[in-house]
């Protein structure tokens, strides 16, 4: 599992990888609400890491228009 971005790494992205980073943070959410659902994650941390990412890409590409 790759590390948390900063705003700044993700605005030098173009909007293609933007897309592409954001559809792998989605699955990775999934799998991690799975693991939290049946008990199974042990860094629960990552989850809020992962959704506020999500969270970054979407007001990069907002911003851009």
């Amino acid at each position: 599992m790759s590390d948390n971005k900063k705003a700044k790494d993700l605005r030098a992205m173009s909007p293609a990888d933007l897309k592409e980073r954001m559809d792998e943070l989605a699955a990775e959410h999934m799998k991690l609400r799975f693991q939290k659902a049946t008990m199974q994650l042990n860094n629960t941390a990552r989850v809020v890491t992962v959704r506020r990412e999500i969270a970054r890409i979407k007001s990069i590409l907002a911003e851009r228009g």
